[in-house]
């Protein structure tokens, strides 16, 4: 029995446009000799769709949506995610649902037992668990079908992931000959190998193969990475679709295993469990391309708009967007003040040209002055501080957003997750745009993404990755005036952020307690500044987003 893996990017609420696709990649599997194939969880409604299934003519499109699917599956079976209504009168009225498709009609439906309620998951919401797992009969073969949390239950452990039940487990006591598991399983550093790592122990544990789809794409502020997979029951992968991009892998499942179907394929992989193909940096690289991509496309922008300061994370939010739209699409801005440094300027503009892109410089200085004129009066007697610094972000601001008005594009933000975790940052200034590309990326990981990037050939002129950081707000202006080495302060963002450790613990790791204070504090203050940036990519276990759900108004001392 031959078994297409399909990886698709499917957009929330664009249900014509998904069930294209999803017949489209049917039709291409049943050309390929395919008997089954194979789509991710929520593939016709695109995930994650939130508060959008509330709306009762939402439900309604994406019903009609599974039929025009169904229609197209003759000479082939099919297994698709999608939202179906709980008839029954109590509990929530949706279920999370894989429909089994065969000869135009759905011959099964199966529900999703384990709905995730942590970091960015909501399901609890607006679904409705199932108490009745159940195996589909394809071929012949008992099939268990799971839907994305499902396979992680009770013996795995993942941060959030404390599941009582094991509905694989479950399958197998009905005889599940493989497990099928569909997926939106979004990125982040280290959930690809902690995924293989789980579903390698069920196959082992079981001595069953599994079958792995997952979405691919971004959407708002996640990104899908794909790296679906065909497990044999030894545990051992035996076929993997590449990451961050669309895919049609094909499998074979015989006797009692799966194997590979074309050993020469590029997108076949065969690893070790555990084994990441492509390293933290690498990885987090592609995603970000990908997630600036689909953003500015979903959200129906052609081009984006950014401001080169000659530092970098101008620089390298600079070449993930070329990377991601193409040097068309992307414009640069270099809004020199009285405090910019020449090889700042100059460095902007060697990036533009290395990159191919169009660099605007628009000088600030006139503007400044004439706001400090027209304030001096209320200042007056007053010395020069941070609020003189934040005129300087704020007027940069100001022009990114007039040419985004002006002429549609999208502003991409440059501020780093160190920045924006410690207040580092201007409210209605360097803050201002529609999608902040490096936010979830702490400062450290800037320097190894720009070290990435340069891998094959200088792209990131190396003045800029050697000078040491500065917003040039004022003369000889340093970030380490304010802030603590980086190393040492996103080793402590890292424990207290992503780990939720509190202060004792995190001196117990060797740093100072009243530096730990301090930055806490800081923290915890700017939770306000956050609570207004614009969306972020998530790549750690814990970003400042959706999944961090914090009170502004709190006065919890440590």
């Amino acid at each position: 029995m031959k078994i297409c893996l399909a990886q698709i990017n499917p957009t929330v609420g664009a249900f014509k446009q998904n069930a294209r696709k999803i017949c489209k990649f049917i039709n291409i599997a049943r050309e390929k000799g395919a008997d089954l194939v194979v789509f991710p969880e929520m593939s016709i409604v695109g995930y994650p769709p939130k508060d959008m299934l509330e709306l009762s003519g939402f439900i309604d499109s994406n019903l009609k949506a599974l039929q025009v699917v169904k229609e197209s599956v003759t000479g082939i079976s099919a297994i698709v995610g999608f939202v179906d209504r709980n008839a029954a009168p109590r509990g929530k009225t949706l279920y999370n649902a894989a429909a089994y498709i065969k000869n135009g009609k759905i011959v099964s439906i199966h529900y999703k037992s384990l709905l995730p309620t942590y970091d960015v998951f909501d399901e609890e919401r607006y679904f409705e668990p199932t108490h009745n797992i159940s195996v589909a009969k394809i071929s012949g073969r008992r099939f268990g079908i799971s839907i994305c949390e499902d396979a992680w239950g009770a013996d795995v452990v993942w941060p959030g992931t404390i599941h009582h039940s094991d509905p694989v487990g479950c399958m197998m006591r009905q005889g599940a000959e493989i497990i099928i598991n569909i997926s939106a399983s979004p990125f982040t550093i280290g959930k690809q190998d902690a995924r293989m790592k789980m579903l390698s122990g069920h196959a082992k544990r079981n001595s069953v193969p599994i079958i792995f789809v997952n979405q691919i794409g971004g959407n708002d502020d996640l990104i899908f990475d794909g790296n679906s997979l065909a497990i044999n029951k030894d545990g051992i992968i035996v076929s993997r679709a590449p990451g961050f991009e669309e895919n049609l892998l094909m499998v074979e499942f015989k006797g009692t295993d799966v194997s590979a179907v074309d050993s020469k394929s590029k997108s076949v992989k065969r690893e070790t469990p555990g084994v990441v193909g492509e390293g933290d940096v690498g990885s987090v690289y592609k995603a970000l391309i990908l997630g600036t991509r689909d953003y500015l496309k979903k959200c129906g922008f052609k081009k984006a708009v950014i401001g080169l300061s000659g530092g970098i994370d101008s620089a390298v939010t600079a070449v993930i967007a070329v990377k991601a739209l193409g040097r068309d699409k992307v414009i640069g801005v270099t809004m020199p003040s009285h405090f910019s440094s020449k090889g700042s300027i100059e460095d902007s503009m060697v990036l533009a040209e290395r990159l191919g892109i169009e660099c605007r410089v628009i000088p600030i200085k006139s503007v400044y002055n004439a706001y400090t004129k027209t304030l001096s009066g209320v200042f007056a007697g007053l010395p020069f501080d941070v609020t003189e610094e934040n005129l300087q972000a704020r007027i940069r601001g100001k022009i990114l957003m007039a040419i985004s008005n002006k002429f549609g594009y999208l502003v991409l933000t440059t501020g780093n997750k160190s920045e924006l975790a410690v207040g580092y940052c201007t409210l209605y200034g360097d803050m201002c745009g529609g999608l902040a590309v490096i936010s979830d990326i702490p400062k450290t990981m800037v320097y190894d993404l720009a070290e990435y990037i340069n891998l094959r050939k200088e792209i990131i002129p190396t003045e800029t990755i050697g000078k040491p950081p500065s917003a040039e707000l004022r003369p000889n202006q340093k970030d380490q005036d304010s802030l603590p080495p980086y190393d040492v302060l996103d080793g402590v963002l890292r424990a207290y952020v992503e780990e939720s450790k509190d202060v004792d613990d995190i001196v117990s790791m060797g740093y100072d307690e009243s530096l730990v204070k301090d930055i806490i504090n800081k923290v915890d203050k700017n939770e306000y500044k956050r609570k207004q940036a614009a969306p972020g990519l998530k790549v750690t276990t814990k970003a400042f987003g959706t999944g961090r759900r914090m009170p502004l108004a709190q006065r919890y001392t440590r």
